[in-house]
């Protein structure tokens, strides 16, 4: 059974770890869920490693009793799912921190692996996790700066010309319009458009705001893929 001096250095090296990751998070996101958010998450992962591996220990030999301690484990992999939906809010209709939640998930394992004294493979996950959230970002906007689609919702009067207006108004923008589906409502007074748009973030954000303008629109929802 691991000491005293042991079990107290998987936790210190458990908030390393998760620090190093949240202090990415924090520094290039500023989200809630930011240094020490990540630091609680991997030590509290690895507390409960730890007390699953050796917490009941003096059970150990009572008849009838048998141990697993994968169970506690596989409570953390399966309930940190709502501390990374906490991080993942609508603004203006645009869905934000997919990746931060993602980020959270991650480190819940890191801690995990270091309460269980897997330190190499819990530092590997680390430095992987850093290249993949800093590294991994700038060669993503080179790649698919025009190949990420990004989805429009919207419910307008007045179609006709909102067919017209549209296409030109994304190329005012400096977005590639991939798609432009036309659903008709029951009502008839309004019918919804689905626009599929390629391009960064902050021209789509341009777009929805000239969106928001139009008196023809009813109503705007977007789904954008942002870390």
């Amino acid at each position: 059974m691991p000491g005293t001096e042991e079990l107290l250095l998987r936790l210190l090296l458990a908030a390393a770890l998760g620090g190093v990751v949240g202090i990415e998070r924090e520094r290039r996101s500023a989200w809630a869920a930011g240094l020490r958010t990540h630091m609680l998450v991997c030590v509290g992962a690895a507390l409960f490693m730890i007390t699953s591996m050796v917490g009941f220990s003096d059970m150990l030999g009572t008849d009838h009793v048998v141990l697993d301690p994968s169970r506690v484990a596989a409570q953390v992999a399966s309930g940190i799912g709502f501390l990374g939906a906490g991080t993942i809010i609508l603004r203006r209709k645009i869905v934000h921190g997919l990746t931060t939640a993602a980020s959270i998930w991650s480190v819940a394992a890191v801690g995990l692996a270091t309460g269980g004294g897997l330190y190499v493979p819990a530092a590997g996950a680390t430095a992987i996790a850093i290249v993949i959230l800093a590294g991994v970002k700038p060669l993503e906007r080179r790649l698919f700066r025009q190949a990420k689609s990004q989805v429009i919702t919207l419910r307008m009067t007045d179609m006709g010309s909102a067919t017209t207006d549209l296409p030109r108004l994304c190329e005012r923008t400096g977005l590639v319009l991939q798609s432009l589906r036309l659903d008709a409502d029951a009502n008839m007074e309004a019918a919804k458009l689905t626009l599929t748009v390629a391009g960064g973030v902050p021209k789509v954000a341009m777009l929805l705001d000239s969106l928001r303008s139009d008196p023809r629109v009813k109503s705007i929802s977007a789904v954008i893929d942002q870390p």
